[in-house]
This record gives C-alpha cells, sequence and structure tokens, in this order.
C-alpha cells in the first residue's frame, strides 16, 4: 500500500489568487481534501474529479467537527494511503492550530508537511489600504488573538506588554471589541489612536469600518459588522485614506453570479474579479474526455467531412487531442470549420486555425457536429437546422457536486445582485441547477440585475417570466462592464 501524506496548507485570505503555487500544486493532486470556512470554496474547482471532500467548517458556538476528530480523521486517510490536503484558511501556522493536528500526525508516524499561506491580519489591512508598518507611522507589529478558550472567550493578553508596540492586529475579535478598546486604553493607548475593522478581506465584499478606541464599537454596532474580520489599532490606520486602492475598484462591493455552462475556465468572471466584484460561478462542471470506438473510428475517417462544427471550447481540445492520438496527418484534415461562440472560434483562432459562424451551413453534405455526449441528444435539433449530420461527443461534463453546493451556501449567506448570463444555453442550465438546490428560479431571478451578452440570450430569459433585461451593446467584456455599471446597487 502507498504510504499517505498530510498537506498542511494554507489558502490565503480569501481572494483565490493569493494562495501560493505549492499551496495549490498539493490541492490538484490530493485524493482527500479538509477544508474550512474560511478557505474559499472556489478551491475546490482545482481538485481532482474523484478527490474525496470533507467539510469541517467552524462557526461561532458549532462546529461541523471537534479539533479532536479532525485530528482523528488526517491520522486515519494518510494511514489509508491518501494524499490529504487539510485547507485552511489564511496561514495555518497563525491561529490555525496546525500545532495541534502536526503533532498528532508526529505520534502516529504519518508523514506531513506545512504549506504556508499569506495570513488575514497582512493581507486585510493591505487590501484596505493600509501597509502593517511604515517608517513614519509604525515599525513594529503583532498579531494577537481576539478571543480564547477561556469561560468568557475573552482573550489572555499582557496588555501592558503591547502598550509599546506601534500597530496590532486582532483575529475574530468583534464580539470582545469593548473589552480589547477598554484595556488597550487602560493601558496607555490614546482614545484617539485611530481602529478599523475588515470584514472578508481580499474579497468583494469586503467591509471596512474605520474610527478611534472611543468610538469604533458604535460604529462597528451601526455597520452591522460580523466575523471573519480582522482589527487594526495604530497610527498607521490614518494612511488609508491616501492609498487605499480595492475598495476604488469600479465594481468593488457587487456580488455578480455568472451563469455557467462548460467545464473550461472563462475569462469572463476573471475580469469581472479585478474589477473588484465578487464573483460566483455556478454551477461549475468538470470535463472528462472520451476515447472510446466511436471517437477513434470517426476521427479516421474525419477527412471525408467537408464542414466540423464545434460546439464549445472544450470539443476543440478534444477533438484535436484524438487527432493528435491517432497519428493521422492534420494535412489529411480538409473540412471548413464552424462555432457557435467566440470563446470556441478564439480557441481555434489560438491554434491558427479559421472558423465561420454556422448560418452558411443549411443543407450542406457531410456535416459533423463536434462536442459533448448532450450533442447525441441534439441530433434532430442539428439536422432540422442544418441538414444531415454526424455527430461525435469527444467528453462529458460532470458537475463539481462539492464546489455546487458551497456556491448555493454562499448564494443562501452573502446572496447577489446580479445575474450575468453568457449564452441562451447558460438559462436553462442555471434554472435546472437552482430548482434541484431547491431555489425557485423566478423569484431568485426577478430580484436580480439580469445582464445578458446578446439578444438571443436575453430572448432565452424572458422566456422563462422574467421582464426586465438588460442587454450589453455587444458581446464584449468591455460592453458588459458598461452594461453593470449603468445602475448603483444599494447594498
Amino acid at each position: 500500500m502507498r504510504t499517505g501524506k498530510v498537506y498542511l496548507v494554507g489558502a490565503g485570505p480569501g481572494d483565490e489568487k493569493l494562495i501560493t503555487v505549492r499551496g495549490l500544486e498539493c490541492l490538484k493532486n490530493a485524493d482527500v481534501i479538509v477544508y474550512d470556512r474560511l478557505a474559499n470554496p472556489r478551491f475546490l474547482r482545482f481538485a481532482r474529479p474523484d478527490a474525496e471532500f470533507i467539510y469541517c467548517g467552524k462557526f461561532p458556538k458549532h462546529h461541523t467537527l471537534r479539533q479532536e476528530a479532525i485530528n482523528e480523521l488526517l491520522v486515519q486517510k494518510a494511514q489509508e494511503g491518501k494524499r490529504v490536503v487539510r485547507l485552511k484558511g489564511g496561514d495555518p501556522s497563525v491561529f490555525g492550530r496546525v500545532g495541534e493536528e502536526a503533532e498528532e500526525l508526529a505520534k502516529h508516524g504519518v508523514e506531513y508537511e506545512i504549506v504556508p499561506g499569506i495570513t488575514a491580519g497582512i493581507a486585510a489591512p493591505a487590501y484596505a489600504g493600509i501597509p502593517v508598518t511604515h517608517r513614519d507611522y509604525g515599525t513594529s507589529f503583532a498579531i494577537v488573538t481576539g478571543h480564547a478558550k477561556t469561560a468568557d472567550g475573552k482573550p489572555v493578553v499582557d496588555w501592558a506588554s503591547l502598550s509599546g508596540i506601534h500597530t496590532i492586529a486582532f483575529y475574530m475579535g468583534v464580539k470582545n471589541l469593548p473589552h480589547i478598546c477598554k484595556n488597550l486604553m487602560k493601558h496607555g493607548r490614546k482614545p484617539q489612536t485611530p481602529v478599523v475593522l475588515i470584514s472578508w478581506g481580499t474579497l468583494g465584499r469586503q467591509k471596512t469600518v474605520q474610527g478611534t478606541l472611543e468610538t469604533i464599537v458604535r460604529e462597528v454596532n451601526a455597520a452591522d459588522l460580523k466575523n471573519p474580520a480582522i482589527t487594526l489599532v495604530g497610527d498607521i490606520v490614518s494612511i488609508r485614506d491616501k492609498i487605499q486602492w480595492f475598495e476604488r475598484k469600479p465594481l468593488f462591493g457587487r456580488r455578480i453570479l455568472v451563469a455557467r455552462t462548460g467545464g473550461e475556465k472563462g475569462n469572463l468572471a476573471e475580469a469581472l474579479t479585478e474589477q473588484g466584484a465578487d464573483v460566483i460561478e455556478y454551477p461549475y462542471f468538470a470535463v472528462c474526455e472520451r476515447d472510446d470506438e466511436t471517437v477513434q473510428q470517426t476521427i479516421e475517417r474525419s477527412g471525408e467531412y467537408e464542414h466540423i462544427l464545434f460546439t464549445s471550447p472544450e470539443s476543440v481540445d478534444f477533438f484535436f487531442a484524438a487527432y493528435r492520438r491517432s497519428n493521422r496527418d492534420i494535412r489529411l484534415l480538409k473540412a471548413r470549420f464552424y462555432t457557435l461562440s467566440q470563446r470556441t472560434e478564439r480557441k481555434l483562432r489560438e491554434m491558427g486555425l479559421h472558423s465561420e459562424r454556422p448560418s452558411s451551413l443549411a443543407d450542406r453534405e457531410k456535416v459533423l457536429v463536434v462536442g459533448d455526449v448532450s450533442v447525441v441528444e441534439r441530433t434532430e435539433s442539428y439536422e432540422a437546422e442544418w441538414g444531415e449530420c454526424d455527430v461525435l461527443a469527444v467528453y462529458e461534463k460532470k458537475e463539481c457536486m462539492e464546489y455546487n453546493v458551497n456556491m448555493v451556501r454562499l448564494l443562501k449567506d452573502a446572496g447577489v445582485d446580479a445575474i450575468v448570463f453568457p449564452s441562451a444555453a447558460s438559462v436553462p442550465i442555471l434554472i435546472d441547477a437552482l430548482e434541484r438546490r431547491e431555489i425557485d428560479p423566478l423569484p431568485f431571478l426577478s430580484s436580480k440585475m439580469l445582464v445578458c451578452m446578446g439578444e438571443k440570450t436575453a430572448d432565452a430569459v424572458r422566456s422563462v417570466g422574467c421582464g426586465t433585461v438588460h442587454v450589453a451593446a455587444a458581446p464584449s467584456i468591455e460592453d458588459l462592464m458598461a452594461c453593470l455599471m449603468q445602475e448603483t446597487i444599494v447594498n
């Protein structure tokens, strides 16, 4: 039996791009992923489709798995010969209990590796426009827990020793904020000392509340700010007004759902995130290549086709992968290529191949339609539109169940204010996914700003009973951005 190993991985503060290269590498190779509430669930889409997922999220006063059970679980899975990733928010060594878990693994002779992550006490302030050190404001920095395993949950801190520290980051201290402020002032901090609280730092739903030691409790209560949050205390907080950057992005504060149809990573969600939005891609699918006898035989006679229609970017990838495996000369492929979307057209163009839209395809002979397994079921509709067709399923889509369950949890917890439909096909797929998660689609859609990439997509949305639909002037990210920024969403 293969010897198992546990990787204690820091997922970073929230933004999925802030995980380390090593952390992502471990995640992609894991047999088992044991993940926390504060580890961005979007990471789960990078896992292997056959990976086992175990959620052990911790909420205040409610633990899905107690720490002792988590320790035992890591040992058990490693002893089964599995590669186990324990995915933790932030850095596992900063209030992440990595010491307890590593100690248990060492006691049982289980090999492990600690993979550091960017800790929230540095990242959240940076995204709020506050460096934790500065030559003019503070040259010392401390990290302190905002709660502890005491009867009342209040942190046990040597307050006097903190009086000489310029900047202090308290983790998860919203509930104990009055206690923290009182003791800091009692031990020498001026009541006018700047304080800032940052919840959900580095994400589009980041919320920042600023005040002083004597006012911050009132400000936080008025804003109804909750954990997870970082409290930063020190004169350096005053620099925020000069250098904040993240919260000035044009889509900051917007929560947007991008309706998906395929498994290939799209650039739409990434572009929206780059502009400050908090983006949920749903539903998400993994793609699995098909290399059965039908694929092999069709590739063998692919030179007979005069016209090949690719229904998705993935269909391009898997068709030519199968072609390369056949060792056939590419010059035998003499067909004209057709695509249904700009993304598929772009995929062919990256390979140096030209494509056309299928408007001129009707009544042609020897048309091959390439796509996922659904093309077989759609043969009649293809023939009604383009004449006699052969179809080739080169891949199949499988729903990323764990990822999608977590996205629904985010939809219910944080909500969204806008939904982007990239194509007409994305409309029924999203509706079906919502219904399967017991979300009534029409009320859900009707309460959001609905943005469509084209009139055909808008017609598909209207057909399900939604009246107000926004259509991007052109199917481009720039025009989508302009459309989204036409309306101010009040959160």
